[in-house]
């Protein structure tokens, strides 16, 4: 059950990867009570800003800020107040020993039950694939005593999901949870505007979310069910019955 006392991480390697991919969890998150904390690693602007970089005497700093702005506009549509901007380099991203414990630390400071981000495999896109793999490990570090960081408390093993890839087949990638959006679909669709940069993937999400939905009602029989993301999972569920 999401409520107050319910504490998610967003981990996102570009500007948008957390709208398009998980906008509508998000903002059901949000809506529901939980605190949601997002790190935005990149701004996407060597290799998700290409209609930026369409313009005559456009500059890293220009696009920079413009993409900045648009992750906040899309941030106050899904209810996020919690956003913090790494501003690391994309294409490729370097994650070595000092940004893991950056990771690390903020995962002991906020001490998810779920952590949510790239999955393992992403066709077409290496930052995805390298964040996947830098969260994983970060969340590992984040529970062994053994690692010290000043102020900082072992945390427990977080729950992580991974984003559905922009190419799914080709990706591998199957639908191991499925949640229902339907609420917080406007909200989404908002977000996604705030996208100027890359308006080409608005319809292609639009689509993605209804093909989910359908899924979703074929799976549970539960008609209400109209849009959907999909995710992987990290580990596999562990209870005392089937659920």
């Amino acid at each position: 059950m999401i409520d107050s006392n319910t504490n998610l991480l967003v981990v996102s390697a570009h500007a948008a990867d957390f709208v398009w991919r998980g906008g509508g969890t998000i903002a059901k998150y949000v809506k529901h009570g939980a605190h949601v904390s997002l790190v935005i690693l990149s701004y996407g602007i060597r290799g998700e800003s290409n209609d930026l970089w369409n313009i005559e005497g456009q500059t890293y700093d220009n696009v920079k800020k413009i993409r900045r702005s648009e992750i906040e506009e899309a941030a106050q549509a899904l209810g996020i107040t919690d956003v913090e901007y790494w501003d690391y380099q994309d294409y490729h991203m370097q994650l070595g020993e000092e940004r893991m414990e950056r990771l690390v630390r903020k995962i002991r400071e906020v001490r998810p039950h779920d952590i949510l981000t790239h999955g393992f495999k992403d066709a077409f896109n290496p930052d995805h694939e390298t964040v996947g793999k830098f969260v994983f490990d970060a969340s590992v570090l984040s529970t062994s005593n053994g690692v010290r960081i000043d102020g900082t408390a072992t945390a427990k093993q977080s729950r992580i999901f991974g984003f559905e890839p922009h190419q799914s087949e080709i990706s591998d990638f199957k639908p191991e949870l499925i949640i229902d959006i339907t609420e917080t679909y406007e909200q989404k669709l908002a977000a996604m505007e705030a996208f100027k940069a890359q308006k080409h993937l608005h319809d292609y999400y639009d689509a993605k979310a209804r093909l989910r939905g359908n899924h979703a009602r074929r799976v549970s029989g539960n008609n209400q069910y109209k849009y959907a993301e999909a995710f992987s999972r990290f580990f596999p569920y562990v209870g005392g019955e089937f659920v």
